[in-house]
């Protein structure tokens, strides 16, 4: 398989595979649908929205779509509704789980019910994001994986493993043999006084010593180093991952915000989320994303589903 380098070669590659069937809890937003509708047009999933029946209908009238192209479920209460679609998923009727109009904290309450959720026994929940960075397309022609951003908070040394190898997982289905993933922190330098330093330094050990497969692993790495070249040779580094990284891992959930926003913000970036550590992606956006983010993030979760 080739390397998938940009958001569109990701939807190219999954018109030639098998469509996964998605979804959507309490999908009866404009964006869900219309992101909905256009997954079923360019043949990249099966879609079936469970929500609001009269109010789906009528936002497919409004915005000119069929709403034969996908399923519907009518079940207008938003809780019941993501019930349900967590249903579909454990009954192996959907591949991927994706959230609509429903509340975050509703949405993450049914992946995480200990009798009826999505959450397997000793796995940690994450949150993966593919961005396409216009200056980094330019420079290396490859999209970034990043983690987490989103979920957790001030990830511990064997949490930060679980997420780096969530990762490399989801580069490996992206075509990357062998990524390079950088441990990102203030400093390339170890710091004993800068837990995430320390962290860093023992998972880039740990990859040394093959407890960790998969990819070519360092850190502690700033930013700068971990994606500039240049940055490598004025500062005189040595790294595996020498300004080219594939993978970036942050070491608190404000590190991965910060750069999330500033890179789709400032910098004009695209990009794919979903939850990751579950039985099946589950695509996590914001009710106020735009159709294009929740498109992406429905090819995202059909890629990590394959």
């Amino acid at each position: 398989m080739t390397a998938i380098c940009s958001l569109d070669q990701l939807i190219q590659d999954l018109k030639d595979q098998p469509s996964r069937k998605v979804a959507v809890a309490a999908g009866h937003d404009p964006n869900t649908i219309q992101a909905a509708a256009r997954a079923a047009a360019e043949d990249i999933a099966e879609v079936t929205l469970v929500g609001d029946g009269a109010r789906i209908r009528s936002l497919c009238t409004e915005f000119g779509l069929d709403d034969g192209v996908f399923g519907i479920v009518d079940n207008p209460d938003e809780f019941a509704a993501g019930k349900a679609a967590v249903q579909m998923i454990r009954a192996g009727e959907a591949d991927v789980l994706m959230k609509g109009l429903i509340g975050t904290d509703k949405y993450m309450k049914l992946i995480l019910n200990k009798e009826q959720g999505l959450l397997p026994k000793g796995n940690v929940l994450s949150h993966i994001t593919v961005l396409e960075l216009p200056t980094y397309q330019q420079s290396h022609n490859k999209l970034l994986i990043v983690a987490d951003v989103a979920i957790i908070p001030e990830p511990d040394l064997p949490t930060k493993v679980q997420i780096l190898n969530y990762c490399i997982k989801a580069a490996h289905s992206f075509g990357i043999k062998n990524p390079k993933a950088a441990l990102i922190t203030a400093t390339e330098k170890v710091n004993p006084k800068m837990t995430a330093c320390v962290d860093a330094a023992l998972i880039s050990m740990m990859a040394q010593r093959g407890q960790i497969t998969g990819a070519i692993v360092d850190g502690p790495l700033a930013l700068d180093v971990a994606l500039s070249p240049e940055a490598c040779k004025i500062k005189g580094l040595q790294s595996p991952v020498a300004g080219d990284a594939d993978i970036l891992v942050f070491p608190n959930i404000e590190a991965g915000n910060v750069f999330y926003k500033g890179s789709t913000i400032l910098s004009g970036g695209r990009l794919a989320a979903a939850v990751v550590g579950t039985t099946v992606p589950c695509v996590l956006t914001s009710r106020a994303d735009s159709e294009e983010s929740k498109f992406l993030s429905i090819a995202l979760g059909c890629r990590l589903a394959g």
